[in-house]
């Protein structure tokens, strides 16, 4: 049995999904996270360890998210991970949707509705009178596969029947890495701000690098006095773990919200797009300010490696 927990972390709350993701991990090891807010949780064993049913284990789980952290979430159950995501789309927050029959869950969904499903895919599928998951499970196999190709058609065929043969893995690599600063006042002065954006931007590097990661692009998340966000992205020029680089972008975004003496209570960046490192590929610079700074970077992590995370810092911030 699988559970899928989602939970109801606002954008500038998002670094509490590891804590979150240990919490799990107390009643099961096979946990894979799925960032900004989500997890997957194979607790077969669980359940028999803890004589407990899916939702009774589920309830567990929010009560003590919510009493460490403050956190809700909603929770699916079901026997794969697919029906588990769609169980925990349609679940209400304190009750858990547990699938216990997949065909008849399945049977009058729209054909969208299934995981690997686009808009072309579904076109296609309606225009032959395919427009629910039923009709399609009830299609021949070979019908599936000449209207949308011999692999796409199988896993549709398979999906349409509640067939999911994904794993749940643990300690899967992340999609995404956030860091976030609360100011202990309404902070106003857009110097103070940037500040933390440099803090920010150095700390995903530094993280980056030492994972052996590069990101794709970036995310600055606002968080104002009264608690509403604003949330901007924009893609990198190419994937990137430089802390210059993450750090001009942050400073653009940041210019771009024309933030004016907007009472401002917590920034987060987020890096999104994560890929390893080795498989990037890097534009050559003749610039030889950029190559110094890149060897500068090296050697301050090695530093910060040996000597703790405020061996090297820029001198605005270590003011």
């Amino acid at each position: 049995m699988i559970l899928c927990v989602r939970f109801r972390l606002e954008p500038m709350w998002e670094v509490l999904l590891p804590r979150l993701v240990e919490l799990l991990g107390e009643f099961t090891p096979t946990v894979e996270t799925a960032p900004p807010c989500e997890a997957l949780a194979d607790v077969t064993g669980a359940l028999r360890y803890f004589d407990r049913s899916p939702a009774e284990l589920a309830s567990v789980i929010r009560v003590r998210a919510l009493a460490l952290y403050g956190v809700d979430c909603v929770i699916g159950a079901g026997p794969n991970p697919m029906l588990a995501r769609m169980a925990a789309g349609e679940a209400r927050p304190g009750v858990t949707l547990v699938v216990e029959d997949p065909a008849a869950f399945l049977r009058d969904r729209p054909v969208v509705a299934l995981d690997g499903i686009g808009r072309a895919t579904a076109r296609t599928l309606c225009g032959y009178g395919l427009d629910s998951v039923g009709r399609v499970a009830d299609a021949p196999l070979a019908v599936l596969q000449r209207l949308v190709g011999a692999k796409t058609g199988r896993e549709l065929w398979e999906r349409a029947r509640g067939i999911d043969r994904a794993p749940v893995v643990p300690n899967a690599v992340s999609l995404s890495a956030a860091a976030e600063r609360s100011f202990p006042y309404d902070e106003i002065d857009r110097a103070e701000q940037r500040r933390a954006l440099l803090s920010l931007a150095g700390e995903l590097g530094a993280r980056l690098r030492t994972e052996g990661q590069v990101c794709r692009s970036l995310a600055i998340t606002v968080r104002y006095a009264d608690r509403t966000t604003t949330t901007r992205s924009r893609t990198l020029p190419e994937p990137t773990a430089h802390s210059a680089s993450l750090t001009s972008l942050a400073y653009a975004l940041h210019d771009a919200l024309g933030l004016q003496r907007a009472r401002v209570r917590g920034i987060a960046l987020r890096a999104e797009g994560l890929t390893d490192a080795e498989g990037a590929a890097h534009q050559l610079s003749l610039d030889p300010a950029d190559e110094k700074a890149r060897l500068i970077e090296a050697v301050a992590d090695r530093a910060r490696a040996k000597f703790g995370p405020r061996a090297v810092l820029p001198g605005s911030l270590a003011a």
